[in-house]
């Protein structure tokens, strides 16, 4: 076993490696030219039929350093497969094929099959039962289909685990080592792992045989190509916070990292609430949603995708530019695995970590542990995001007249009211400005936060206002699941809305699918009444609050009682200790018998990304 030092990029070309003619045509299609340093140490031992212990963090260009050689290596004129990549989710492993494919696009008649859970069984033996040469698995999906006897590992010559610190860490541990001894002894081995663990250590002294390291350590191209920096936010602020960097930052597509599955889509329904075209990503979303997801975030039709840890591992999108980790991390593995979405394989990108006061010493953890300095950002102010409105509000204007050619009308529309008003066209202009920039004001006013406030206004905070916060938070805990505390339909105990707000009852909530959005739409459409003049909307299990103005005029209270919210009756009324009886029965006994259908449909989302059965499933070979 050898150490190999790292190199310098730019030091050879892919050229130099001894890579076979087909894949330098697809490299050079893709758009390649020197290799990185974990593909210039790997490639040539690969080539060369040795086993590889390779040691680098994620973003590094690992699915090259092992395909191109074992591509250019191995003879792929068997019958069965003869190449086997082992991945820890669904998701690396849909990225693996795609990225074999590409390298292959030039080999004849060469198929590569994803295999994994989630998907339909049935696809996948329909795609085995063409030749396929290479096969890149989730060990679950695999196993399963080695009882069924529709994948032969007896023909492999090479097999590579990719990823195993995360494989062996969510429980695969005994599924891995017994596709590795059902393996052909002789097949050539590789295994990639960030970390070291005791498991990862446990399954290279026993199977990998005589190999060669291949070490990248120090800091990596991942953190140095990664401008890092962090926003000081309180955490009932961090919303504020997130919508004013979303409009203030330039980027393509951004990852929003949250420590939760619920909170995937909690913040994204409060970002599309704001305008922002956002999407959750988490384990509890079906296989083929999933997939559109990430397909739609490649192609551009959506910008913005909001995730967990697990959701996001293995993702490989050239066009995140920024990642934004809207909870920090606990530890710094993590923050490394997180930007490291964003800046792969030698690309520019951005990290936005936010802290709020009690995560300091996270910060201070993932500083020193990096060996870099993070950047302090200032929160964008309202001058900031008002020039960057007015100047997409230009963009907009001079873009429809170079573009339009049927605007007569519309300036002898504007000729004509200038002559029959006496107005001058500037004004009328500002006018239909003003009009156009209601929902969204060009020139806003936006209250200081904890990114520059003074140090008197946070003293102030952290006594009274914090209080209030916590309030908050804890009627809002309280008003999610069972709705506890309000079955009577009291609301007494919760926080009073702003001066000049009067809080209304909805007889809706997330049991019915609504969302803030669905609640705005609903009132701004049927009563007319502009977005800026609704308030705070809370979701609960089985009803929602809306703050609306004080003396709402009873015509359009009278609109708001007939209206739907979704196909369902809103039940609006201004809230008081006690709902009307009638409509108090009725709605909970609704609620009650919707929820047992809930409670019964509802079932656990199972696939590979979940720990395996821990009973053999069937004996060794």
């Amino acid at each position: 076993m050898s150490d190999v030092e790292e190199k310098s990029e730019g030091e050879c070309t892919f050229a130099d490696l001894g890579l076979s003619q087909d894949i330098m045509q697809a490299i050079q299609k893709i758009g390649y030219e020197n290799p990185t340093p974990i593909q210039a140490q790997t490639i040539p031992l690969l080539l060369s039929g040795k086993n590889l212990l390779g040691t680098a963090q994620t973003g590094t260009g690992k699915t090259a350093a092992f395909t191109l050689p074992l591509l250019t290596r191995i003879d792929f004129d068997g019958k069965n497969p003869s190449m086997l990549v082992l991945t820890p989710t669904r998701e690396l492993a849909i990225q693996v094929s795609e990225a074999i494919k590409k390298y292959s696009a030039f080999m004849k008649d060469f198929h590569v099959v994803p295999v994994y859970g989630g998907q339909d069984m049935g696809i996948q033996l329909r795609a085995l039962k063409r030749k396929a040469q290479v096969i890149v698995a989730t060990p679950g999906r695999l196993i399963d289909h080695l009882e069924r006897r529709t994948i032969d590992l007896s023909g492999i010559q090479a097999i590579i685990l990719d990823e195993a610190d995360e494989m062996l860490d969510m429980g695969f541990q005994e599924d891995v080592e017994y596709i590795l001894e059902a393996t052909p002894e002789g097949a050539q081995r590789a295994l990639f792992s960030a970390t070291m663990p005791t498991a990862v250590q446990r399954i290279v002294a026993t199977y990998l045989g005589d190999y060669e390291t291949i070490r990248i350590t120090g800091k990596t191209a991942t953190v140095e190509k990664i401008r890092q920096r962090y926003l000081p936010v309180r955490q009932e602020h961090k919303m504020e916070a997130l919508t004013r960097v979303l409009e203030n930052e330039e980027f393509e597509g951004m990852l929003i990292f949250v420590r939760t599955k619920q909170e995937t889509a909690e913040i994204a329904e409060r970002l599309e609430a704001r305008g922002f075209d956002a999407v959750p990503l988490s384990g509890d979303l079906a296989q083929s949603l999933r997939e559109r997801t990430l397909n739609r975030l490649k192609e551009g039709k959506i910008d913005i995708v909001v995730a967990t840890d697990v959701a996001a591992r293995g993702l490989d999108v050239d066009r995140i530019t920024h990642v934004l980790n809207y909870d920090i991390p606990y530890d710094t593995e993590s923050y490394v695995h997180r930007i490291g979405r964003t800046g792969r394989a030698g690309r520019d990108g951005n990290a936005i970590l936010f802290v709020t006061p009690r995560e300091t010493r996270l910060l201070t953890m993932i500083e020193k542990e990096t060996r870099q300095k993070i950047e302090k950002m200032n929160l964008p102010t309202g001058e900031q995001i008002s020039n960057k409105r007015v100047a997409k509000f230009k963009e907009e204007i001079a873009k429809t007249v170079n573009e339009k050619s049927d605007l007569k009308d519309f300036k002898d529309l504007i000729e004509n009211l200038a002559m029959e008003q006496a107005m001058d066209i500037a004004d009328i202009a500002a006018a239909l400005a003003y009009m156009n920039q209601e929902e969204q004001p060009l020139f806003p006013k936006m209250e200081p936060l904890e990114a520059d406030v003074s140090r008197k206004r946070d003293r102030e905070f952290s006594g009274q206002g914090a209080r209030e916060g916590r309030g908050y938070e804890r009627s809002e805990r309280r008003g999610r699941g069972s709705d506890r505390g309000h079955r009577d339909g009291s609301f007494s105990d919760m926080e009073s809305p702003e001066s000049g707000m009067e809080r209304y009852y909805l007889g809706v909530g997330r049991m019915d699918n609504v969302s803030p959005r669905d609640i705005v739409g609903a009132i701004a459409n049927e009563a007319n009444l502009e977005s800026k003049y609704i308030g705070h909307i809370k979701l609960f299990e089985k009803f929602s609050t809306v703050d609306l103005p004080e003396a709402m005029p009873e015509d359009v209270l009278s609109i708001l009682r007939r209206m739907t919210i979704k196909n369902r009756p809103s039940k609006i009324r201004l809230m008081t200790d006690k709902p009307p009886e009638r409509e108090r029965s009725e709605y909970f006994e609704k609620s009650s018998r919707d929820g047992r259908k809930k409670d019964r449909d509802r079932r656990p989302f199972k696939g590979d990304d979940q720990p395996p059965r821990k009973t053999r499933r069937f004996g060794r070979h």
